[in-house]
């Protein structure tokens, strides 16, 4: 896919001249990824917001490579396999002249997309290196003029997409173009100095974009990507260029400089709590975006599920990546377990579908997700006992059922106070995500702050860093990684703990007494270690139980590297009185910063 950190490498890779640190940091993902935009609100958004599954394909003559280009492997993205081997343009369109997908079929694409349960799809219409998947009269480095194919499969695509009503999107790279002299991010061959971007804009990229936006018909997206040193005059002319041809047509945050009609966040990143308005966030399936012919990392049906209920329950949509085969086939593990994600889809979609962020916070069972007199409960791991607690359920009951095993007589259930209990079938239908609709009266309200469960009957609680309550210099920060080139990690974690009083919180409730083990989830580099920490426990109007503990060394951070992070045991605690407590954890003196904390795991004592 492509950088969603814009630190020093990612610069580079754009062609901008930097000189030092600072600069850098001056020029981070917040300008060059368009971080900064909004998640859009206008009504024509509306389709958009309700999809709430689309594909994503990323197919070019790199699907062609494979990952092997010159006698040499690449892991990681294969869609920068140009840029990552320094292959001369020139060297590289004559040996993207083999690509030639002669068993691209599209309407065979379309029937695995509504077979899988999306409801847009967007294709790239011209990635990084500058050539297009369509028949461009603007530039001759084409499928149509530069491979054997001698097709546009661009035209074949949104034919099958109108017949079957799934909305058509194109990506477009709109600053970097590895071919052209003027285009961003080709530093080997051309000159970053002579470049003349804005006449890259006016003779090739903003003619190409008028040639997608007036010969495919009506489109429901155009996916920028990578705004590179674009203006925000540069970048609003291409939002009003689509906006002028197609006033339908949706724009990604992309485009650069705060603008755009919704909101992407980086590649492989879930925001950490709820965003209102229209966002998304876009995954791969495997651990490329372009083809790659030794990457069998997919994601199963599990994953997929679990991950589209929690984008869904944060208020957004998922976008998921296939990198079709230089011949023009899915890779058989993509087909397969889109398939199967569509399968749940067809019986559980209700929950999916039109849908906003739940009303209920993620519970150690799961999520939800809520429509007006609907709220639909994602169990991903059933409690021991069989009663799922719904704890700050405000409204009135009257029904509850398994949404895709639904009965006369439905699920038995109690409400006491904000307390709602369901008592649960011995066997859940589906151990990937059991959906569980629940009819009510009245009104739900926004997401409340409720203290976070801890209960005997699962495995594992999980107290994130997004939870915490943060006091003096404790704050929450990003930390961007990858595992292979590109390939990118998102770790929210709490920093800036250098003295007693930087403390973070949690409101927890026990629902039993019992003993439970507590641990920490962190990151420390040589500055960390052997630091000093309390870990406390207070029950409520009780006095508090100390633990110290002392920070271990994890590995130093580089963004370009994966993180590592140590999970902790510091105590095993008893809790005699059910009810609300608060966990604390700060440091035992003031020096250098504590650690960088990811989560507390609290796993009850069998």
């Amino acid at each position: 896919m492509n950088f969603s950190d814009c630190k020093k490498a990612a610069l580079l890779a754009c062609g901008l001249l930097i000189s030092s640190w600072t600069v850098t940091r001056a020029q981070e993902a917040a300008t060059l990824w368009g971080k900064e935009a909004e998640a859009g609100k206008s009504e024509k958004t509306k389709w958009f917001t309700d999809a709430k599954f689309g594909l994503f394909l990323h197919w070019g003559p790199y699907a062609y490579f494979g990952g092997d280009i010159r006698g040499k492997r690449y892991y990681g993205i294969t869609e920068w396999i140009q840029h990552r081997d320094k292959t001369p343009a020139a060297e590289y369109a004559r040996l993207a002249g083999g690509f030639n997908p002669v068993e691209f079929n599209a309407e065979e694409w379309v029937e695995i997309a509504k077979a899988s349960g999306v409801k847009y799809i967007v294709l790239t219409s011209k990635h990084h290196d500058g050539f297009a998947m369509f028949d461009s009269k603007v530039s001759d480095f084409d499928i149509v003029d530069a491979t054997p194919y001698k097709k546009d499969p661009v035209k074949a695509l949104a034919a099958a997409c109108k017949k079957a009503g799934i909305k058509l999107g194109f990506y477009y790279s709109q600053f970097q173009d590895w071919h052209e002299p003027n285009g961003g991010g080709n530093s080997w061959d051309f000159d970053p100095k002579k470049k003349d971007y804005s006449a890259y804009y006016r003779t090739k990229s903003l003619p190409q974009i008028t040639e997608l936006l007036t010969n495919y018909g009506d489109l429901g997206i155009i996916w920028f990507d990578t705004p590179g040193n674009m203006s925000k005059e540069e970048s609003a002319e291409f939002l009003q260029k689509v906006h002028q041809l197609q006033p339908g047509c949706l724009v990604s945050s992309r485009v650069g400089n705060g603008l755009g009609d919704f909101k992407d966040f980086g590649d492989g990143e879930v925001p950490p709590g709820v965003v209102k308005g229209a966002w998304e966030a876009i995954f791969t399936h495997n651990d490329s975006w372009g083809y790659s012919a030794f990457d069998q990392n997919f994601k199963t049906p599990k994953e997929m599920i679990r991950l589209l209920a929690e984008v869904a329950s944060k208020g957004g949509n998922l976008m998921m990546n296939i990198g079709p085969m230089g011949s023009g086939k899915f890779p058989d593990m993509s087909e397969k377990y889109f398939r199967a994600t569509g399968a749940w889809l067809k019986r559980n979609g209700e929950a999916i579908y039109g849908t906003t962020y739940g009303a209920i916070p993620p519970q150690p069972w799961g999520v939800t997700t809520t429509r007006p007199g609907k709220l639909y409960l994602h169990i991903f791991e059933a409690p021991k006992n069989g009663r799922l607690l719904v704890p700050g359920f405000t409204a009135t009951a009257v029904k509850a059922n398994l949404l895709a095993l639904p009965s006369a007589n439905g699920l038995r259930f109690e409400q006491r106070g904000n307390d709602m209990v369901i008592q649960l079938p011995a066997h859940l239908p589906d151990d990937r995500n059991t959906v569980v609709v629940l009819d009510y009266k009245g009104t739900l309200g926004e997401p409340a702050a409720l203290p976070a469960t801890i209960d005997p009957n699962y495995e594992k609680i999980i107290l994130s860093a997004q939870q915490a309550a943060l006091a003096g210099n404790a704050k929450t920060n990003r930390f961007t990684h990858r595992y292979y080139f590109g390939d990118w990690k998102h770790a929210l974690c709490v920093t800036g703990q250098q003295a007693p009083e930087d403390e973070i919180s949690y409101r927890v409730r026990f629902t039993a007494p019992g003993d439970y083990k507590i641990s920490l989830e962190y990151s420390a580099d040589s500055t960390h270690e052997g630091r000093e920490g309390l870990l406390e426990l207070v029950p409520a109007g009780g006095s508090k139980t100390t633990y110290p503990f002392q920070v271990l060394l994890s590995g130093k951070f580089d963004h370009n590297k994966p993180l590592l992070f140590l999970d902790q045991a510091v105590a095993v605690v008893n809790v005699k009185t059910p009810g609300e407590w608060t966990l604390k954890v700060r440091p035992l003196r003031s020096a250098g910063e504590l650690f960088r904390l990811k989560q507390i795991n609290v796993e009850p004592v069998e």
